[in-house]
């Protein structure tokens, strides 16, 4: 069996920074167990399957998609940076001439088109509520030792928990900040955690960020995570309140680092666009 496979460098223009992500090109339903074999040999933080929803369906042609992400460990509810890859193989390898795209997946329909040189995702919006401090302790302790926490909440409908740092940190701080994430599975007692964001307030006067973020997730079997839309799918939605603003501009700094456009609409949903490179085409063979 031959299985086209891409891997796209996902809220960047530039190869070799941003998240990579494996793009499949379904022609046929695969061996429920080969999705996290081939996940887990291609190795990234997220391996997306693109499916036909139809015998007929064309990848050149058709609007609506199956899609599916599988990190090295585990499938996933949502992934923002692979579903911004799987458009961007659909828009600019296959040529696909539809203005949207429209995944079908476990978060339900997603949506992505093409705004000039950006892609835009349809992403849902979610909240994250006021955590207490004593029943995560221990994980904020793991994370950030002794620095000041200035804000902490808790999205239950996506497990991410968000330690915002004190905003007389600066951008600096975040990036040179050495975690050690594997030892979060042993420091995070509740159970509810499967995610942490680390973040603190940008500097949006003029064109900067007008915040930064980290995101890891060894409960998935990702110790950090370059750059994350699901991650931004709760920090729109936070900073969003914070700043009183529906447009951002965020970074996440990670070593690879990557840009993200948030644009948080009226409907409980969020648009973040993103710039893809394509760095690598070839075939699973097997």
């Amino acid at each position: 069996m031959q299985i086209p496979v891409f891997t796209v460098d996902a809220f960047t223009n530039r190869p070799f920074s941003g998240n990579p992500a494996a793009v499949c090109l379904l022609e046929n339903d695969l061996d429920e167990d080969l999705h996290q074999k081939i996940a887990t040999e291609m190795n990234l933080s997220e391996t997306a399957f693109i499916r036909k929803l139809k015998p007929g369906d064309d990848f050149t042609k058709s609007s609506c998609f199956g899609l599916r992400w599988f990190t090295p460990a585990n499938e996933v509810l949502l992934c923002g940076h692979a579903t911004l890859a799987s458009a961007a193989v659909l828009f600019h390898v296959q040529k696909n001439t539809n203005s949207v795209l429209t995944f079908v997946t476990l978060s339900g329909e997603l949506r992505a088109r093409q705004v000039k040189d950006h892609i835009v995702l349809d992403l849902p919006l979610y909240t994250a509520y006021p955590q207490e401090l004593k029943e995560v302790e221990e994980l904020i302790k793991a994370a950030v030792g002794d620095m000041v926490v200035q804000d902490l909440r808790y999205s239950p409908d996506t497990k991410k928990l968000l330690v915002r740092l004190s905003d007389t940190y600066e951008r600096s701080v975040l990036e040179e900040l050495k975690v050690s994430a594997q030892c979060f599975l042993s420091a995070e007692k509740t159970g509810k955690v499967k995610g942490l964001i680390l973040t603190v307030k940008g500097n949006s006067s003029g064109k900067g960020h007008d915040f930064y973020s980290r995101y890891f997730a060894p409960w998935h079997g990702v110790l950090e995570d370059p750059v994350t839309g699901s991650a931004h799918a709760v920090l729109s939605s936070y900073w969003s309140e914070q700043l009183g603003k529906k447009e951002m501009l965020a970074f996440q700094c990670s070593r690879r680092g990557g840009e993200l456009k948030i644009s948080v609409c009226n409907d409980g949903r969020v648009d973040i666009a993103g710039q893809t490179a394509v760095v690598l085409k070839g075939n699973l063979t097997f």
